[in-house]
C-alpha cells in the first residue's frame, strides 16, 4: 500500500525527508554516488527536481540499519526509483 506524503527535503541522490516521518526514506535499488563523490551533486539535484515539495507515494520494502525506510517511490504514476537508477554515474 502506498502512503502519500510530501517531500520536505532531499538529502542526497537517493535519500529524502517527508512531512510525516522522523527518519529519512531511501530509494530501493538505486545506487548513486555518496556525498563528496563525483556525480553526487548531479544526482541530488535530479532527485530534488523530481520530488522536492511534491506529494509522493511511498511503498516501504525494508528498513536499513539506521531505521530509514527503503522504498519504492512514485510521483503520480511514474517510478522515481527507475528515473534515478544510474544517475550520477555518467
Amino acid at each position: 500500500m502506498r502512503r502519500k506524503e510530501t517531500v520536505t527535503k532531499v538529502i542526497g541522490g537517493d535519500t529524502f525527508e517527508t512531512d510525516k516521518r522522523k527518519n529519512p526514506v531511501r530509494l530501493a535499488n538505486v545506487d548513486v554516488p555518496e556525498k563528496g563523490r563525483r556525480g553526487a551533486p548531479q544526482a541530488r539535484e535530479k532527485l530534488r527536481s523530481l520530488i522536492e515539495g511534491k506529494e509522493v507515494g511511498i511503498e516501504t520494502v525494508a528498513r536499513d540499519k539506521n531505521g530509514c525506510s527503503v522504498a519504492r517511490v512514485y510521483c503520480g504514476r511514474e517510478s522515481v526509483n527507475k528515473k534515478m537508477q544510474g544517475e550520477g554515474k555518467k
